[in-house]
């Protein structure tokens, strides 16, 4: 038996071993603004290459900033790996800003493409700059908060607090002989190939070797949830969501039992709020929107001449354009989309609500209530009651005052079959007939009856 207990030992290890040799080098491409989702799926990533043991996490990155939340975020987990992280800016002209230039400092290994560019960090702080000593605290703290990623790197500390102080950027050539950053590379084979046995100094001062020869690269896929949450947290594309919904809502509302736009709005602005949720919101845009959709409803009703709808539309606009409140580009509602959404918008809440209006206000033509208020002739004496020719149908009526035959009456209630009517005035039969087209065959008479 010790012989067997030898050979499951020794196939364990074989097996183990063959494991480790055939772990492979992840990839995780990354285009687009740092903000909450972004942060979601970098930290699926590392805690997938911990798990599969990988030797490397390459995160081959293109990006504008964004929030300094979830560049934080990014950052500290980037710091906890227990696999070394490979920030690589590519591919060619490619940019890492403002919060990307925090990421690639923060990185195990530092690398970029040729033709790209990186830095740009100002931190950007919306209403600041009308408090100076509030901005240029807000300022200290993001330097410090750099100057201490590049000391723990042992990089270019004070070209990093220029990144900061002054908004400088740096190309790829500039960033490698600054010793912002370690590897130029024109492709991930070339950047694997230079990664291949270099030394890496991790945190807690372990050193470590890359052994990539022979490693597949394997790009991780991004799962259906990840995919969603990057769609809906554009905040452009959260707006117009927004917008879908409202306007499929409120034609519901205008017309019951449609049921189709209901449900198409209520899933759109579901998807909206979610996006929204992710990112962080500005309350007096929130306002500016709610005060639109109010002037749209007053332009309708009180007809404003415009003046209102118009108001409607610069508050739309306004409160689309700040409802994110975060100062950096890259994560807010361009003012063309704002414009692109709103003026549509106002128009189409405007035109409907006044057609509802206008519809809501006019007689009733069809069943009982249409019959109220329809004029006709007296087809003979009413005393109190008789016949009647009205809308091309004969009808038993009654009329409290005493009607001749030929008389103009006023149709002013129903009960049951039999109409009640008031006289207006006389008409000859002549008149009568070619006014009304009075039926006179034995079968038109009998329409009514």
């Amino acid at each position: 038996m010790k012989w067997l207990g030898s050979f499951l030992l020794l196939l364990t290890l074989v097996v183990l071993t063959d494991a480790e040799a055939r772990a492979d080098v992840l990839v995780l491409d990354f285009d687009e603004a740092v903000q909450p989702a972004s942060a979601e799926l970098f930290a699926r990533a590392v805690d997938n290459a911990e798990r599969e043991r990988a030797p490397i996490l390459i995160l081959r990155m293109r990006t504008p900033g964004g929030l300094a939340s979830s560049m934080q975020s990014i950052v500290e987990r980037i710091f906890s790996s227990k696999v070394p992280v490979v920030v690589y800016v590519a591919p060619s002209g490619a940019n890492a800003a403002s919060a990307g230039f925090v990421i690639l400092l923060a990185s195990d290994v530092a690398a970029m493409a040729p033709g790209t560019n990186t830095g740009a960090a100002h931190p950007v702080a919306a209403g600041l700059e009308q408090s100076p000593t509030l901005f240029e605290k807000v300022e200290n703290d993001a330097t410090a908060y750099v100057r201490s990623i590049a000391e723990k790197r042992h990089r270019n500390v004070e070209l990093a607090e220029a990144a900061v102080r002054t908004s400088h950027s740096y190309s790829d050539a500039q960033a490698r002989e600054a010793g912002l950053i370690e590897i130029v590379a024109r492709d991930l084979d070339e950047l694997v190939q230079k990664l291949n046995g270099y030394k890496v100094r991790r945190l807690n001062g372990e050193e470590v070797t890359l052994q990539l020869q022979g490693q597949r690269v394997v790009h991780l896929e991004r799962t259906i949830r990840e995919r969603l949450l990057g769609f809906l947290a554009n905040p452009n594309i959260a707006l117009i969501l927004g917008a879908i919904g409202l306007l499929c809502l409120y034609f519901e509302f205008n017309h019951p039992g449609a049921i189709a736009p209901a449900v198409a709005g209520l899933i759109s602005l579901v998807l909206a709020l979610y996006g929204f949720h992710l990112l962080p919101i500005n309350l007096t845009g929130v306002v500016l929107m709610v005060v639109a959709l109010g002037l749209f409803i007053a332009e309708a009703k009180v007809q404003g001449f415009g003046i209102l709808g118009l108001g409607g539309v610069l508050s739309l606009v306004v409160g689309a354009t700040i409802l994110i409140d975060a100062p950096d580009p890259a994560i807010q509602i361009s003012r063309a989309v704002a414009l692109a959404v709103a003026i549509p918008m106002a128009l189409i809440m405007v035109v409907v609500l006044r057609l509802a209006l206008m519809a809501r206000r006019q007689k009733v033509h069809t069943g009982e209530t249409g019959m109220i208020g329809l004029i006709g002739f007296a087809e003979t004496d009413l005393r109190p009651e008789g016949w009647i020719f009205v809308r091309g149908e004969l009808w038993n009526a009654r009329s409290d005052a005493a009607i001749r035959q030929g008389e103009k009456i006023r149709v002013i209630g129903i009960e049951g079959l039999q109409l009640r009517v008031e006289p207006i005035t006389s008409v000859s039969s002549s008149r009568q007939a070619s006014v009304t087209d009075s039926p006179t065959s034995v079968e038109a008479r009998s329409l009514g009856g």
